[in-house]
């Protein structure tokens, strides 16, 4: 794990350098090659526009390449003489000064960018609390470029100052307490501005735009609007920032928000919609999930460690389990929630996407599409949801040491008649070579016995053991067993047999632990400081792509759909209990115990 303050912050400042040159070959014949920067110039001054128009009469022998540098045909006396009168001959066609200040937006004196963050919905808790909290502590880490300016826009009322005010109550020095964090907190607070307007109108976002011009100074604009706003008006407001607020020379970027549709149609009429206005390469469809610390582990764990990968397949691993729980009820956003339910809220995205980054094969590297290709193929590989593969509960009213805690539907924004799962379990399936047969066991639910989430991995009984007879005819108590704890109190540890110290033969479980807290002193950053971070640099690694969702929907819509149509009733569980009592009959349908209701945790 990367401590925070040594997180890695790519460079934002801009090379004034406009080329490089090397040498290559192109069937037996010798070439120069000239690389134009295009982060030095603007995208119409390239040399393959303007050479386009020249080559006939002044270059006829160079050839164009498709990445917009030149080849130069050369012999060996001639090579610095032909590289450096092509070279000068293209350079003199764009760097005109006059054609340079002519383009818009452009000043050869002001070629730094900027990047302008849009915090649409700034007035809500999900800005409140997560997204200006994380952009501070990404100022704190130097790891926001050196011209940035943070714009919250809603439709309240509000000036500058009271958005600061606002902002401020949310900000804490958590990050090591050093003792410049206030006057770190004032710095980034005076980079704070607010613009009031509707998210569906043109004239608002045009004065929003005015604005951001304001403190762009002239320099590359880069913009990225986060919509902490309901799905409702994702549209309107795209479409608006996309027409009258986008970036004239540098790139725009919208994050958006889950939930993205409740099922396969609507997710796909969003997806469709959006794509009037943006190219999916601006899309940022946010799973703040992916974006924790031992959720990110899971790749480097498996594939950076040789004990691991040789087992990660139904050859040794029994079953998968993939836990969510709150210990607390819906608490006033039952209005919200009975219209999606767990399984939507949580099953479809968290709990999915981690299961495919479990799962995946092995990328070809680390790029953001070679990870989600293979995330696609282990989605599109699942087998079918069965309805009697599923159990769902809804929590109900408790007493317990003489506190009543509420049922689901006592909440006020809840119909009394609600059928809105608060709890889901349910057994998936891989159909492919590596995962043929292996239970993968998902469940979450609302206002359970404690909170957590995490992945457990039980692995296969030894083959004719030699200490069976240890541990009686409860063979599960010697399986092996690796937890990855996603939170809280984040920990990876490999339950393991070994001998208690002493004359006699007794065995112990115990814990290879890796205790995140006591490892490593640094606080682990929040989930959003990454994902903000990477859509900044355009990291689209931790995001999810359209076809990617799509595979998603697919394999929980034709469920869901079930579930509602027959109007499925949900076990009621008491508030703080474990859940369902189904939820222990759909694992022992596969031989599996759940592994957060033993004795040790």
């Amino acid at each position: 794990m990367a401590p925070l303050s040594s997180i890695h912050c790519h460079s934002y400042s801009y090379s004034s350098s406009l080329f490089s040159s090397s040498s290559s070959s192109i069937n037996g014949q010798q070439f120069q090659r000239i690389n134009f920067s295009s982060s030095g110039i603007p995208k119409r001054l390239l040399p393959a526009k303007v050479f386009s128009q020249s080559r006939k009469n002044s270059y006829p022998d160079v050839v164009l390449m498709q990445d917009g540098a030149v080849a130069i045909p050369v012999n060996p006396l001639e090579n610095e003489t032909s590289f450096k009168k092509v070279k000068d001959g293209l350079l003199s066609s764009i760097t005109s000064a006059k054609e340079l200040k002519e383009t818009a937006g452009f000043d050869m004196n002001k070629n730094e960018s900027t990047v302008s963050i849009t915090v649409v919905g700034a007035s809500g808790d999900l800005a409140k609390k997560k997204i200006f909290p994380a952009l501070f502590a990404l100022y704190y880490e130097d790891c926001l470029p050196k011209h940035f300016t943070v714009f919250g826009y809603a439709r309240s009322k509000m000036t500058d100052a009271e958005l600061r005010n606002m902002v401020s109550k949310t900000l804490t020095c958590r990050i090591d307490k050093r003792e410049n964090c206030s006057e770190k907190m004032d710095q980034f607070l005076k980079r704070c501005f607010y613009h009031s307007g509707q998210y569906d109108s043109q004239e608002n976002f045009t004065e929003l735009d005015k604005k951001l011009k304001e403190h762009e100074g002239g320099r590359l604009s880069n913009r990225l609007f986060y919509l902490s706003i309901p799905p409702n008006i994702f549209i309107d407001a795209v479409k608006c920032a996309s027409t009258s607020a986008s970036s004239a020379n540098g790139w725009t970027r919208v994050i958006v928000e889950k939930p993205f549709g409740r099922d396969s149609e609507s997710s796909a009429a969003l997806t469709k919609s959006l794509k009037q206005y943006l190219d999916e390469e601006q899309i940022f469809r946010i799973d703040h999930y992916l974006g924790k610390e031992l959720v990110e582990n899971l790749s480097v764990l498996r594939f950076s460690n040789l004990i691991f990968e040789p087992l990660w397949s139904r050859q040794y691993i029994r079953n998968v389990q993939l836990i969510f729980s709150e210990d607390f009820g819906t608490e006033g956003r039952g209005g919200y929630f009975d219209h999606y339910g767990i399984i939507r809220d949580i099953m479809q995205n968290h709990l999915l996407q981690i299961l495919a980054l479990f799962a995946m094969e092995t990328p070809v590297s680390l790029d953001a599409e070679d990870i989600r290709n293979e995330k696609v193929k282990v989605l599109r590989s699942m087998r079918p949801i069965r309805l009697e593969d599923v159990v769902i509960g809804q929590y109900k009213s408790h007493i317990k040491g003489g506190i009543t805690y509420p049922a689901y539907t006592d909440d006020k924004t809840v119909p009394k008649d609600s059928l809105t799962p608060t709890f889901a379990a349910a057994a998936l399936f891989i159909d492919n070579a590596r995962w043929d047969g292996v239970p993968f066991l998902m469940k979450a639910g609302k206002a359970l016995h404690n909170k957590r989430a995490e992945i457990r991995v039980q692995f296969r009984h030894v083959p004719g053991n030699l200490y069976n007879r240890n541990f009686g005819t409860d063979l599960d108590r010697g399986t092996n067993e690796l937890v990855i704890r996603v939170q809280p109190d984040e920990a990876i540890y490999l339950k393991i047999n070994n001998k208690v110290p002493g004359l006699g033969m007794r065995l112990d479980h115990s814990n290879l632990n890796l205790h995140y807290a006591a490892r490593y002193s640094k606080e682990i950053p929040d989930a959003y400081e990454r994902l903000l971070l990477d859509a900044i640099e355009g990291e689209r690694r931790l995001f999810i792509r359209s076809d990617e969702l799509d595979a998603a929907w697919s394999l929980f819509t034709p469920v869901l759909k079930e579930l509602e149509e027959k109007k499925i009733i949900p076990e009621y569980y008491p508030y703080g209990s474990r859940g369902p009592v189904g939820a222990h009959y759909l694992a022992a349908r596969y031989n599996v115990r759940w592994g957060d209701l033993g004795i040790e945790q």
